[in-house]
């Protein structure tokens, strides 16, 4: 059975979750109140209507419950700004506590009923006397959410090794899963602290590039193997997966040449990959 789905991103995540449109017209861009398991939140749509099958969900689709209004999501701002001026103090009990946590970030929930506290942790950590001292300074509702390191850079912004904004803080995806295999792909170094980002993990650019190069492999002889070219028969030395180039080496006697050709430009027997 296939059915309609939007795609919805919270201002806490990175994640995209699916919703029921719920018949109302929404674009890119829209904020707008869903249904979760936690209660109403505020959401901004990603996707637009897309057509899924029902066998493709996790979880029951909750529904896409109006669009949010100019004013609501000013006030969301606002709120958030109002629950960031406990950081400094969120900071200094979390000290005094002597508890083996970073706070990252305090947030305010959509309506102000609740503000929540992401941190991150080693290990698991016991914060039930902080919850209370916590509740007493704010005068609400708090929510401690420990997060992983990516979400720590995507919340405090920041610059990768190329210079430019980390790929986590411009929403391109989702990369949680990013692995030595994808760099080995792209030629890169496998020297884990050379393709790190500031959260110390793997580089999000890493995944977010390694479709391009998945498919430029799929169609590129293997280093070391024989190809036909204009010039005669050699072996394949290097391959520039972008551009889609082989560089390849003539023997003869004992001169060596290495020539370079578009792939359109060789022939080769092709391997299952």
């Amino acid at each position: 059975m296939q059915i309609e789905v939007v795609g919805v991103k919270f201002k806490s995540s990175n994640h995209v979750y699916s919703f029921d449109p719920n018949d109302l017209k929404l674009k890119n861009g829209d904020y707008v109140l869903v249904d979760t398991e936690k209660g109403t939140d505020l959401g901004c749509i990603v996707k637009e209507k897309d057509v899924i099958n029902s066998e493709d969900l996790v979880s029951p689709l909750k529904k896409v419950l109006k669009v949010a209004s100019k004013e609501m999501v000013e006030k969301a701002e606002k709120y958030d700004e109002e629950a960031n001026k406990f950081y400094p103090q969120v900071k200094k009990l979390v000290k005094d506590a002597k508890l083996e946590m970073k706070v990252v970030k305090v947030e305010a929930s959509y309506d102000n009923s609740r503000y929540i506290v992401n941190f991150t942790a080693e290990n698991r950590v016991d914060f039930r006397d902080l919850v209370k001292k916590l509740a007493e300074l704010m005068k609400k509702r708090v929510e401690l959410r420990q997060i992983g390191s990516r979400d720590e850079v995507r919340m405090l912004g920041g610059f990768g090794p190329c210079g430019k904004i980390c790929c986590c803080v411009q929403n391109f995806g989702e990369f949680d899963h990013v692995s030595m295999k994808m760099a080995k792909n792209q030629n890169l170094s496998l020297n884990p602290a050379s393709i790190s980002g500031l959260c110390g993990k793997l580089m999000c650019c890493i995944a977010y590039e390694n479709s391009t190069y998945q498919e430029s492999i799929k169609v590129m002889p293997k280093v070391g193997s024989s190809v036909s070219t204009k010039d005669g028969s050699g072996n394949v030395v290097y391959n520039n997966l972008l551009d889609r180039e082989v560089d390849v080496k003539f023997v003869k006697g004992d001169d060596v040449e290495i020539k370079t050709y578009k792939l359109e430009e060789i022939s080769f027997k092709k391997e299952n990959k």
